[in-house]
Order: C-alpha cells, then structure tokens, then sequence
C-alpha cells in the first residue's frame, strides 16, 4: 500500500493525528460494523484517549471530513472511533489477520514519516526565522554602514573643495622673488660672503 494514500487518511482532531474507523476498515478490506465490534470486544485495550475517542460532528466538519467520501461526514448516522497511532497499533492485535498486519505496518510507517516532517519542518522553520533576524540586522547594520559612507563621503567632498580651493588661490598669487639668504654658521677663514 502506498503511504501517500494512507497519510490522506491521517486527520487531526483534538490537536493529535488520528485515523478514522471507516478509512482503517477500507483499508483492512472489512466492513466497518466487523471493526467496530472487534474494538469493542477488547474496549480494556483502547481505554483512554490516546488511542481511541469518538469525535463530534463539529470536530469532524473542521477536519473537512464531512467533504470526504462523498459528504459522509454531513450525514453520519454513527459517530467514528478516531484512533491515534497508538490504536491502530493495537488494533493490530484485535484483527489479526495477515492483511491487518500488513497494512498497520504500512501505517505505522506513515504516522513516522509524518512525525519525522513535522520535526524537520519545524527545524526548517526555525532556522528561517533566524536567518531572518539576522537579514534584518544585516539590512539595519547595511543601512547605517550606508548612511555613515554618504556623511564621509559628503565630508570627504568639503574637504576635497577647500584643497583645490586652496591650490587655486595659491596658484593665483604672483610669483615672490627670492632675495639672496644670507648664510647662517662659522665663516671659514678667506671665504666670500
């Protein structure tokens, strides 16, 4: 059986993943009377709700099962056992059949295999928000690098302006002649001015 067709049948109710009793007898090939018996025959080994519990209609009209198999959830006249991993696992020892066993491995694998993207999902996830934060920092640090380029660049202008500024008025004044320096020190005996 393919996992991608029983992870479809994988709802969430009550904030857990959860099979219904009609999609688990569909897939074991049984009515969904034979099932149901067969849980209540051995009700001691689902007790409690983390393997089995009867969902409302509103709870099943959010999950959009009421759109499924052909509006069944609008008009059900008996309310579904709703089982989690747990009670499919167990239902594995209510219904023991080969069939039955084949396809709670099947599902077993599919219940793991939606774990196991939920938690890389959620790494992923987390990972992007840091990454995030760090491309608004980097974008925040950017623009402050940014506008700290343009001040000394604007400042760096002025300066560059009162050079040449300087440079043209220095260029503009008349040429000094020089006098003669007059030598500074010892004069040697028989040496000219």
């Amino acid at each position: 059986m393919e996992l991608q067709v029983i992870q479809n049948k994988i709802y969430e109710i009550r904030g857990r993943r959860v099979m219904l009793d009609f999609d688990l007898a569909a897939l074991y090939g049984i009515e969904t009377a034979q099932l149901k018996r067969a849980v209540r025959r051995n009700i001691e080994r689902f007790e409690g709700d983390d393997f089995m519990f009867t969902p409302t209609k509103e709870e099943l009209s959010r999950c959009q099962i009421g759109t499924l198999n052909g509006g069944r959830g609008s008009n059900i006249k008996y309310l579904p056992f709703a089982f989690s991993e747990l009670g499919v696992a167990m239902l594995s020892s209510v219904l023991n059949s080969g069939t039955a066993i084949e396809i709670n491995r099947g599902i077993m694998r599919a219940f793991v295999m939606m774990r196991h993207y939920l938690v890389s999902t959620a790494t992923i996830t987390a990972e992007l928000s840091e990454i995030r934060a760090k491309l608004v920092l980097l974008e925040r640090n950017d623009d402050d690098n940014l506008k700290a380029v343009n001040d000394l660049s604007e400042d760096i202008r002025k300066d560059i302006d009162i050079l040449y500024t300087a440079i043209e008025e220095m260029a503009a004044r008349p040429a000094v002649e020089e006098k003669p320096r007059q030598r500074i020190g010892y004069r040697r005996a028989g040496e000219d001015d």
